[in-house]
């Protein structure tokens, strides 16, 4: 996700959060890396942070929770360990949500809201399919360098812009490397008659098996080509 300082921070820093940290991280279209351009670093780190700290980790069944567990414990373990690596790399903890306290589920699989901020590109957060509430948020001056950002990445499957230049959202539609695009919008796992496209290590195989392409994936085509002489008519 691409943020530019022009951007309405309150709803875009709802709309990240909920995308970063609803099901706890855990689907694959789950916001994991924020480029931010210019002054946007710091408006929408400070808005995004409002977010985290307000949603509340337990029981998801119960009334007022916002975030629940994640599926088990190797998986809080490798998510943790990626926040490890990641503060040992030299990325900014701006936000811990490790080990959070949660009353009367103290053997919970719980991680709560994770926040990296001034987080460098080389950093393996850059590049890790977390799949659990950990945002990196990496700052840049231009629009085009977040773009390089975004495109030099494996996966193809989701990118989203919020700005209100709608200069800066052709620009993006038409250069990001990426299946599913967002503007202004997160961009959501679609039913199954809805078009989807991943891109790159985003995707296998030859068609997708949603919307128009699981008609051609269906249909037996057939091709005939015929050519009549004019006698034969």
């Amino acid at each position: 996700m691409i943020i530019l300082p022009d951007a309405d921070m309150e709803a875009t820093a709802e709309i990240v959060g909920e995308s970063a940290f609803g099901c706890a991280g855990q689907r694959c279209l789950a916001a994991s890396i924020v480029a931010t351009v210019g002054t946007a670093r710091q408006t929408f780190q400070e808005a995004i942070a409002e977010v985290a700290r307000t949603r509340k980790v337990g029981f998801g069944l119960q009334k007022g929770v916002d975030m629940g567990p994640v599926i088990s414990n190797e998986s809080q373990e490798r998510i943790e360990a990626v926040i490890d690596q990641g503060a040992a790399d030299g990325a900014s903890l701006f936000l811990d949500g490790r080990k959070p306290s949660v009353s009367g589920y103290e053997k919970g699989y719980f991680v709560g809201p994770t926040i990296f901020s001034d987080v460098n590109p080389e950093n393996a957060l850059a590049s890790t399919e977390i799949f659990g509430p950990v945002l990196s948020l990496h700052p840049f001056e231009q629009v085009s360098s977040a773009i390089d950002f975004v495109n030099s990445g494996r996966y193809g499957n989701m990118a989203c812009l919020f700005t209100r230049s709608g200069w800066a959202a052709r620009k993006f539609r038409y250069e990001v490397e990426a299946g599913n695009i967002g503007i202004n919008i997160g961009v959501a796992a679609p039913v199954a008659s809805f078009p989807f496209s991943g891109w790159k290590d985003s995707f296998f195989g030859d068609l997708h098996g949603q919307g128009q392409d699981a008609i051609e994936f269906y249909t037996l085509k057939k091709v005939v080509v015929e050519r009549w002489l004019s006698e034969s008519v």
